[in-house]
């Protein structure tokens, strides 16, 4: 189901929890929600949809992935300047990102997965799991 975006910061920056097989709905609703907003949005972590679990969408290649309690497990020392913006919040801010990340994360159907990301991919997740954190950009 399209939730409605939380704009709220202070909402927006309470840590979140990790996920289990009950969360699978909000999974759903993560990806009916970005795709709503596809035109505009590359990611979503489940806090913005109001829920504080470790659940991201993420756009890969392609398609949109959920990942369900990521970690970054190995990470480039090469990082760089850029600006972000959030579904969430007004303008852009700059931020600092890893160039690359390896990731160990639960995929929808709860296998473990590990993925090697670089560039905008790994900027996606990161900004996502900053939400995770209760960071605002």
């Amino acid at each position: 189901m399209v939730k409605d975006i939380v704009r709220d910061e202070k909402v927006l920056g309470i840590k979140s929890e990790p996920a289990t097989r009950a969360d699978m709905q909000t999974v759903r609703d993560l990806l009916d929600t970005v795709q709503a907003n596809s035109e505009r949005c590359v990611g979503m972590a489940a806090n913005m949809i109001g829920v504080h679990k470790t659940i991201l969408v993420a756009l890969i290649g392609e398609e949109y992935i959920a990942m369900i309690n990521p970690r970054i497990v190995d990470k480039s020392r090469e990082t760089y300047e850029t600006e972000e913006g959030c579904l969430s919040l007004n303008g852009v801010r700059p931020v600092t990102r890893f160039r690359t990340i390896a990731v160990e994360y639960l995929d929808k159907k709860f296998k473990r997965r590990r993925g090697i990301f670089r560039d905008y991919e790994a900027e996606i997740i990161q900004h996502e799991m900053d939400h995770f954190e209760g960071k605002i950009i």
